[in-house]
């Protein structure tokens, strides 16, 4: 069995006052890369401690990465207020500048969730990074109109049974980008992939696995 990651709570500057943070790291220090997982939408329910990102860091930091997961602004202890994901883009942004300036020796990627998915696609736009997961992503909701299309590898996981994210919905949207992410529909998995989670993981670990090997 992995050893659980070393784990540190911190606060970053954000644009309005303090983000509520926890940065993850493999338990013997030898870091590959580096990630930051966005949690869902805030006035549902949302959190850094979600099961979904909880499992996306999870997986990153099995696999050698150091993984920052972040309170978007007025969320537990983060200060600030909802901001339509206008503001919580710029939250993203300031935490990558963040964890670029404590790690700048490793690649970065980006992962998300559900609102968070939607805005780590627009970060993805706005700054240089190696690879994107989009876990169920509300992109029709909170990323419909970006300028362009992330220009990394990207893997896009949903449920054919999601309830609030329409899969019809989801690909009809990324069919319109070109070249477009590759897109991996789970038959029989809901949004918040309730039994699912090691099939998450799965798909998660062999795409950026493959991702990796290819930028070697």
């Amino acid at each position: 069995m992995a050893k659980a990651p070393k784990s540190e709570s911190l606060f970053i500057d954000g644009p309005v006052g303090n983000l509520e943070a926890a940065l993850e790291w493999p338990a013997d220090g030898d870091i590959a890369a580096t990630v930051v997982v966005l949690h869902p939408h805030p006035q549902h329910g949302g959190t850094m401690h979600n099961k979904v990102a909880y499992t996306l860091a999870r997986t990153f930091t099995q696999m050698g990465f150091a993984a920052l997961r972040f309170n978007f602004r007025g969320t537990e202890r983060s200060d600030g207020h909802f901001d339509e994901g206008v503001g919580e883009l710029d939250d993203a942004l300031a935490a990558i500048d963040w964890l670029v300036a404590r790690l700048s020796d490793y690649p970065l990627w980006l992962a998300g969730f559900s609102f968070g998915a939607a805005i780590a696609v627009r970060a993805a736009v706005e700054r240089d990074v190696h690879g994107l997961i989009s876990v169920a992503p509300a992109v029709s909701r909170f990323a419909s109109g970006i300028k362009s299309q992330p220009a990394c590898p990207w893997l896009v996981l949903q449920g054919d049974e999601d309830e609030l994210v329409s899969v019809e919905e989801t690909i009809q949207w990324f069919n319109g980008l070109q070249p477009g992410p590759e897109l991996q529909v789970l038959a029989g998995a809901e949004h918040f992939f309730h039994g699912r989670l090691i099939d998450l993981r799965r798909a998660v670990t062999s795409f950026v696995e493959v991702a990796q090997a290819d930028k070697a």
